[in-house]
């Protein structure tokens, strides 16, 4: 059938908008075809297949956890034995530690450990105005950031002091307050042995131990970490970190 002129420029008009749909369909689609990520983008971290979510957050798991650091002496040697036995841990850090170590918090964080706030000075939230609360965990945060590129959206409170009013800054702070299930008082330095016991005695999957990697000397913690890594594993459980 023949087509008037203004019939043409129609049929015309139409095959335009048709190529222009295509090409725009193509463009919107390239523009979401994950490509090179840039550097701190949320990109930057490929989808896992099922298979690897399931390795990196095992069903059967104990979160180990590790306060009052960077230190740099037993820091580094903790960090080592983790590598070891290939487990992930969590870092509750003092802010003037990140701050004299800052090196020590980025390879914390390039490990694929979890980096969280334990206030600038170890400071008992309970006893502290408003203001004092606030530059606590403020300061801290500013010095994690500047190390490993995030802020940390936990907040540990040092001696595991929690009341209604902490409770309360740290939501207005948006923190969320992790403490622990297993403490392993390694910091009364009761000898290897009694560090391993009281954490194989009371995990159970889902555990959250306490530990520490800075605050004293922690050689007995070092020494300890081996046989309880080891001792997990062969047990069946794998290892958690915390982020918030």
């Amino acid at each position: 059938m023949a087509l008037t002129r203004a019939g043409n420029r129609l049929v015309g008009l139409a095959m335009m908008v048709a190529v222009s749909v295509v090409i725009g369909t193509v463009v919107v689609a390239a523009a979401r075809t994950p490509g090179r990520p840039q550097p701190g983008s949320p990109a930057a971290a490929a989808p896992l297949s099922a298979a690897a979510a399931a390795a990196v957050q095992p069903a059967k798991y104990v979160v180990l956890t590790f306060d009052d650091g960077p230190d740099p002496v037993y820091t580094p040697k903790i960090l080592d034995i983790l590598a070891q036995y290939d487990a992930k841990a969590t870092f509750f850090e003092v802010g003037r530690n990140v701050v004299k170590h800052p090196a020590l918090t980025k390879r914390i964080h390039d490990g694929g450990h979890s980096v969280q706030n334990h206030t600038w000075s170890h400071a008992d939230l309970r006893h502290l105005s408003a203001g004092a609360f606030r530059k606590q965990v403020a300061d801290t945060d500013r010095a994690i950031r500047t190390q490993t590129g995030q802020v940390p959206g936990c907040l540990r409170p040092p001696y595991g002091g929690i009341s209604a009013q902490v409770t309360q800054r740290a939501k207005v702070l948006d923190k969320q307050l992790i403490v622990w299930t297993v403490d392993s008082r390694d910091w009364t330095k009761p000898g290897t042995a009694a560090i391993v016991k009281r954490v194989l005695t009371g995990v159970h999957s889902g555990s959250v131990v306490l530990m520490h990697d800075g605050g004293g000397n922690r050689a007995q913690t070092v020494a300890a970490l081996p046989t309880i890594l080891k001792t997990l594993k062969a047990q069946g459980y794998g290892f958690r970190t915390v982020t918030c």
